[in-house]
């Protein structure tokens, strides 16, 4: 009798024991065939009756796998960690955590997980580059912009899945997506997701940002117990690119792109895009979320085809449209430099050709981030390497499906964040007007009394230059652009021809202002300028000094004379007479041969040494003739240097020993460099006044002709 009930509950369990297999068989040939919720629910049922602990661990770690899949990380974290308390001895179990964990904006505890895994697979890639996913995440956090605001379009949105808006209007007032919201078409549960199949639907806003109800779109897109996915309206709103999902002969579901054209109100049937393939590649592989360029001659799309980097995952690849063959080329894959061995999709090319893509595989916050490759050349479609959009584009959760509208900093994007309505949301995003300015005041160096009337140059790295002048006050202020590097400069020649008739150096290259406004909003620059007027009789500047009776220049000479070289240098149409003046020593005879040596050698430095053309420079030497003129009123004559003290006598006779420089005109022109702005030329002084003023009266008589010509050499204003 025993015998028998022993026999009864071992053919029991056995039959148990083959229920439970049967129901785990279902489950994983489910997850084969992507039919995750009908694994989940599979798993689920199976998971109670399961008495082995290693094969328990294992279905823990399946039912992780399925809410991954369908991007669920919140639901698949708690099975991974019973799938580890069980034992299973994946390692990979350890690396969905920190996954798991990472994409829920965990950071700390995800950085924790993948230094483990770093430590159990040394060999991995994935350990150290999820450190680094963890670093960069929490500085990208804390260093968001708030230039960008991204909100919810609620109208738009259900508790299902909304997703990847596209522009179907040439005014951009019209917005094709995809949603598995109610009042799609048939009424079956997708198994892979447990939802109803997705459709494209269509909305369009009023002038006062109000959306119509969205529906289906008109035509026969969407097709029953199919899922549409990511879309694409070309430039011109004639066609559209899509996605469609099906199972292939009852055992996979695959993706395949279609095209339709627009006719009237409603889409004509769609085409497929074979791209030259057979039949047999197109039902083996997904081929998805299609963009075509502004020309409609490159498409780039999404699949996991033969040659993919990542395996199973998907890869961007490129197609070139012939206009005589009417058809698109074979795909090309896009390369380690956009792919990675993760999942690159939902591409988008804006006007200019930017592209914008989304991936889990580039080092991100979470999810599938939002990347940006700028082109390398306007005329070759190739691209640099992508860069991460951070914040506030990219969250820890899946962001994807960028739209814009046109080259406009605004747009729709996709997200799974907090603050979605259930399922994937469409946000809208726009950048916030950022005011920038630099203002200050322009003043006379020796007097500070401001200047009016000046012009301001503004030079920007990518707006060009531009000018302002400034008014009664000597003040100024100019609106600034943007990400942007600047040098700002207070003009002196023609363009800065000062209403009272004084002319102006320019400013030496260190006085000029250098800003950038990268990164910077609502800020203002100060920037105020002094500007040394041009003496019309002479210019005084760091002492020129001599021997008795010689004219070779003292080393300090040099450093005295690399004064006057960085004038030249700093105004390139300047042309100027140096004067050198002697004591009152040795024969009227000997001192103008003298004076004349040392102007000379002060003009056979700066040309022989210093590299300035010869044709701005006169070398003009005036003897004792011109004894100098202090500030206090006395005149270094001889009978006045005679009078003082012997002690204090040869100080005066250096004095008297100097050089100084004029400007004779501004209107030198560079043979090298013809197209430089030329200068307003100063009153030319047939000589210098004296100290004494002796010349004074004569020298500020105006010939008429003189200011005819003056007035014609002047270049035409800019518009300012």
């Amino acid at each position: 009798m025993k015998r028998k009930i022993a026999l009864g509950l071992a053919l029991l369990l056995c039959l148990c024991l083959n229920a439970v297999q049967k129901i785990t068989q279902r489950a994983d040939y489910a997850f084969e065939m992507k039919q995750y919720y009908l694994a989940i629910t599979e798993y689920k049922n199976a998971l109670p009756k399961e008495r082995n602990k290693a094969e328990k661990a294992r279905i823990q770690f399946m039912l992780g796998e399925s809410y991954r899949m369908q991007g669920n990380w919140k639901e698949a974290l708690p099975w991974y960690e019973k799938a580890r308390k069980g034992k299973y001895p994946d390692d990979k179990v350890v690396l969905n955590i920190a996954d798991a964990l990472r994409f829920q904006g965990k950071y700390a505890e995800a950085l924790k997980e993948y230094e483990i895994y770093t430590q159990l697979v040394p060999s991995s890639p994935d350990g150290p580059k999820g450190v680094l996913a963890c670093t960069l995440a929490s500085r990208w956090l804390q260093d968001s912009t708030n230039r960008w605001r991204i909100e919810n379009e609620s109208q738009l949105n259900t508790k299902e899945h909304d997703f990847s808006p596209t522009y179907s209007d040439k005014k951009h007032q019209t917005l094709i997506f995809t949603s598995k919201r109610a009042g799609q078409t048939g009424s079956k549960v997708d198994p892979i997701s447990g939802e109803l199949y997705s459709d494209l639907f269509e909305a369009r806003v009023d002038k006062n940002g109000k959306w119509s109800t969205p529906q289906t779109v008109q035509g026969t897109l969407n097709e029953a117990n199919y899922n549409e996915g990511a879309s694409c309206v070309t430039k011109k709103g004639d066609h559209i690119y899509f996605t469609q999902c099906g199972q292939v002969k009852n055992r996979e579901v695959t993706c395949k792109i279609f095209m339709a054209t627009k006719k009237g109100n409603a889409w004509d049937n769609p085409t497929l895009i074979d791209f030259g393939m057979d039949a047999t590649t197109l039902d083996s592989f997904n081929f998805r979320h299609p963009t075509v360029s502004a020309d409609e001659s490159v498409m780039i799309f999404s699949s996991d085809m033969r040659g993919t980097t990542g395996g199973e995952k998907s890869d961007l690849w490129i197609s070139y449209y012939d206009k005589r063959t009417k058809k698109w080329s074979k795909p090309q894959n896009m390369g380690a430099g956009i792919n990675t061995a993760g999942r690159e999709g939902f591409p988008v090319l804006r006007e200019d050709g930017t592209l914008y893509f989304s991936s889990d595989g580039h080092v991100g916050m979470g999810g599938l981030d939002l990347f940006v490759a700028q082109k390398k050349t306007a005329n070759a479609w190739s691209w640099n390497a992508p860069e991460n959009m951070k914040m506030p584009f990219n969250s820890p959760a899946d962001d994807f499906g960028i739209a814009f509208d046109g080259l406009k900093d605004r747009g729709y994007l996709t997200s799974n964040r907090n603050g979605t309505k259930g399922g994937d949301d469409i946000w809208r995003f726009y950048k916030i007007p950022c005011t920038l300015q630099i203002q200050g005041v322009v003043r006379n160096c020796e007097n500070q009394n401001p200047v009016a009337n000046a012009i301001v140059e503004v030079v920007g790295s990518v707006s060009g230059r531009h000018y302002v002048r400034t008014d009664k006050s000597g003040f100024y202020s100019y609106k600034l652009a943007e990400d942007e590097a600047y040098v700002v400069n207070v003009l002196s020649d023609s363009l800065t021809k000062i209403a009272s008739g004084s002319e102006f150096f320019n400013l030496s290259d260190k006085d000029k202002m250098k800003l950038s406004t990268l990164g910077e909003c609502g800020k203002n620059f100060n920037a105020d300028f002094c500007i040394k007027p041009v003496n019309p009789v002479e210019i005084v500047f760091p002492a020129v000094l001599y021997d008795v009776g010689k004219w070779s220049l003292r080393p300090e000479s040099k450093d005295s004379l690399n004064y006057l070289y960085q004038i030249l240098i700093d105004n390139p149409t300047l042309v100027i007479e140096i004067g050198s003046h002697t004591d009152s020593r040795a024969s009227n005879a000997s001192n103008d041969t003298l004076s004349q040596r040392r102007a000379q050698a002060c003009v056979d430095y700066l040309v022989k040494e210093k590299g300035i053309a010869p044709e701005r420079l006169v070398a003009k030497g005036y003897g004792e003739n011109r004894p100098l003129k202090l500030s206090d009123g006395r005149v270094l004559t001889e009978k006045y240097i005679r009078s003082l003290p012997a002690k204090e006598q040869e100080a005066y006779y250096q004095l008297n020993r100097r050089t100084v420089f004029r400007v004779i005109n501004w209107n030198y022109v560079d043979p090298k460099n013809p197209n430089l702005k030329r200068g307003v030329p100063i009153k030319v002084r047939e000589n210098f006044f004296d100290e004494t003023g002796e010349s004074e009266e004569e020298d500020e008589k105006t010939d008429e002709k003189g200011e005819t010509e003056k007035k014609e050499n002047m270049p035409v204003q800019p518009r300012l």
